[in-house]
């Protein structure tokens, strides 16, 4: 089934729309909330609330690419539950871990008074990322989108792990860069 027809099941409130949905991108949604929370029994209810998610969300909205809609549904999910769950102790997890190497690109300075900036930065990376090359692309995406460890973008990538974190560091370098000549004082 295409994703304009599930999204269509969606907006006639036909409950089809998320089996169809879990059987298309629960896996994909199980994989990147998995890489961020590292429990299973999270992950499953992370996938469940997404499902919950999109149906309260389809209609009004219409995404073109539904797959990457509720792959970007369970990422927030699972960050807000390994924040609750992780709020005592910091450390040790992937998502704490990616935060502490973008922390260098955009350190504390983003914060709640500057959220009004969030979407101009988060437009000024976009920019960024396409002019980036594909392989480039594809390893900042895993690494800050998804949460995958270098080991997991090499082995996929058939590159070494040093090559990744090589390539991750010259990325967070020209981004760095690029955001301050866009004018983002980070």
């Amino acid at each position: 089934m295409t994703d304009k027809e599930i999204v269509a099941l969606f907006w006639e409130r036909d409950e089809k729309a998320i089996a169809e949905t879990k059987k298309k991108y629960g896996r994909y949604c199980s994989a990147v909330a998995g890489n961020i929370l590292n429990d299973e029994q999270d992950t499953e209810e992370c996938v469940n609330d997404t499902m919950f998610r999109l149906w309260e969300n389809i209609p009004p909205e219409r995404p073109e690419r539904l797959g990457a809609f509720a792959a970007k549904i369970s990422r927030r999910l699972a960050i807000d539950a390994y924040r609750k769950t992780h709020a005592e102790r910091r450390g040790g997890g992937c998502v704490s871990l990616v935060f502490d190497e973008l922390a260098e690109v955009t350190s504390d300075k983003v914060s709640v008074e500057k959220q009004a900036e969030l979407s101009e930065i988060m437009a000024a990376i976009n920019r960024f990322l396409e002019g980036l090359t594909k392989k480039s692309r594809i390893i900042f995406v895993a690494r800050y989108s998804l949460c995958e460890s270098a080991g997991v973008i090499a082995k996929r990538l058939g590159m070494t792990e040093s090559s990744v974190c090589t390539s991750l560091s010259r990325t967070r370098s020209a981004l760095r860069a690029y955001l301050k000549k866009e004018g983002f004082d980070l």
